[in-house]
C-alpha cells in the first residue's frame, strides 16, 4: 500500500552547514539510523579511517534501521513506532552532500518495523515487523523506489522470557536458491522457514511452515542471522542468551541442523546477556558479532569445511550499549554504533587475521542504532 509521505515521515532536512565532500574514490558516505526519529549523516575516508559529521539529513519516523540499495545511491529506513503501523521510506542519495530526497513510502502492514533485509535478485525488501510479531515484503521498482506491500505473515508463540509473550520477528534473509526466507523470531523461539517465490515477491506460510522451524533452546530470543559464503551453513545470533549458533541448511528440504552453539559473552560476564548484531566477512573467512551486554565485539575464524568457530578475539566495543554496526564496501573498516554512549566508533580490520583495531576515531550521535554505507 502506497501512502502520503507527509503522513508517514514527516518533512526532510538538510544541515545548515551542508558542504560538498571531497570528491575522492576514498570517501564514503554512512547513514546513521538513530532512536531519535533522525538519520544522521557522516562521511568515512577509506585510506585513513577518519569521520567526519555532516548531521541529521531526515526527520519524522522512528527510523532506527538503515539500508542501502545493493546498485544505487538509494537509503531506506523503517519506522520502528510500537504505536502505529509500521512503513518503509525510501531515500534519494546526494552524493555530493550527503543530502536525502524521499522517493515514496509503503506501510508494512505491522507494528514495530524494526529491520530490512534484501534479496537482490528479485529486488524485495522484507520488513520483520518486531511489535506486531510479523514479517512482510515489499517489492522494489527498478528505479529504487518501493514498490508495494505484497505480503504479509503473522507469526505466534512464546518463550519463558518476560519479552517473550508473544512472537516478535527480529530479521530476514533470503537463502542463496531464492526459494526460502528465515526469519528469527525473538518471542517464539523460532526460525521460522517461509516459502518465497522471487517472481512475485510473495512469501507463503505453506503447510510445512511449522514443521520447518528451527526450535532454539527456551529463552534464547533469536534475533539475526546471515548465511556464509558457500550457502551450506547459517549463522544465528540469539539476544537473550548471547549465543552465535552454526546451522546447517538443507535447501532440497527447507531444514536448519544445530552444528554449533558458542556463547558470545566471556565465562565471568555476570550481567544480562545481550547478543546485538553479526557480519560476515567479505571473504567469508569471519564472523564478527557485537554483544551489548557485554560493551564487546568478538570475532571468530570459520572453518570453510564444517562452518564451525574458533575464537579469534574479544575486544570493548568503544562505548556503552552497541546496538549495530556495519563493514564498509572496502572490508577495511568496522563502525559501531554506541547507542547508550551516543558514539559511533571506528576499527581497522586486519584482512589477515580478521581482528579489529579501535583507531580513536569517533562522532558524537544521539541515540545510534544502525549503520549503512553509500560509496
Amino acid at each position: 500500500m502506497l501512502v502520503s509521505l507527509a503522513s508517514i515521515a514527516g518533512t526532510y532536512s538538510t544541515p545548515n552547514n551542508a558542504a560538498t565532500l571531497p570528491d575522492s574514490a576514498q570517501t564514503e558516505l554512512v547513514y546513521v539510523g538513530t532512536q531519535k526519529s533522525q538519520i544522521d549523516a557522516l562521511s568515512l575516508d577509506t585510506a585513513t579511517g577518519k569521520l567526519t559529521a555532516i548531521g541529521p539529513v531526515a526527520e519524522g519516523p522512528k527510523s532506527t534501521w538503515v539500508a542501502v540499495h545493493p546498485h544505487l545511491p538509494i537509503l531506506y529506513a523503517v519506522d520502528d513506532d510500537n504505536a502505529r503501523e509500521g512503513s518503509i521510506t525510501a531515500y534519494a542519495v546526494d552524493r555530493g552532500t550527503g543530502a536525502l530526497t524521499k522517493m515514496n513510502a509503503v506501510l508494512t502492514g505491522g507494528n514495530g518495523s524494526t529491520y530490512l533485509g534484501w534479496d537482490a535478485p528479485s529486488m524485495t525488501l522484507f520488513s520483520a515487523n518486531y511489535a506486531s510479531g510479523s514479517v512482510s515484503s515489499v517489492s522494489v521498482n527498478p528505479d529504487g523506489s518501493l514498490g508495494s506491500l505484497v505480503s504479509t505473515i503473522k507469526e505466534t508463540g512464546s518463550g519463558p522470557n518476560r519479552r517473550q509473550a508473544s512472537a516478535h520477528a527480529h530479521s530476514a534473509a533470503v537463502d542463496p536458491s531464492g526459494r526460502y526466507a528465515l526469519i528469527p523470531d525473538l518471542g517464539a523461539d523460532r526460525v521460522f522457514v517461509y516459502g518465497f517465490d522471487r517472481a512475485t515477491h510473495t512469501l507463503s506460510p505453506g503447510d510445512e511452515s511449522n514443521s520447518r522451524a528451527f526450535v532454539v533452546p527456551p529463552g534464547s530470543g533469536p534475533r539475526h542471522i546471515a548465511f556464509g559464503m558457500s550457502g551450506e551453513f547459517v549463522y544465528l545470533l540469539t539476544e537473550l542468551s548471547a549465543n552465535l549458533m552454526v546451522l546447517r541448511w538443507d535447501a532440497s528440504q527447507g531444514h536448519l541442523m544445530l552444528v554449533q552453539s558458542v556463547p558470545t559473552t566471556s565465562p565471568e560476564f555476570q550481567g544480562a546477556k545481550s547478543g546485538a548484531e553479526l557480519a560476515i566477512s567479505g571473504d567469508g573467512r569471519f564472523v564478527y558479532v557485537e554483544n551489548r551486554g557485554e560493551n564487546a565485539l568478538v570475532v571468530y575464524s570459520v572453518n570453510p569445511e564444517s562452518g564451525e568457530l574458533s575464537l579469534v578475539q574479544r575486544t570493548s566495543a568503544g562505548g556503552e550499549k552497541p546496538w549495530g554496526f556495519g563493514i564498509d564496501p572496502s572490508g577495511k573498516w568496522l563502525l559501531v554504533a554506541n547507542q547508550q554512549s551516543g558514539t559511533v566508533n571506528a576499527f581497522n580490520i586486519d584482512p589477515v587475521s580478521g581482528m579489529v583495531s579501535n583507531t580513536g576515531q569517533s562522532v558524537d550521535e544521539p541515540t545510534p542504532v544502525s549503520v549503512a554505507f553509500v560509496k
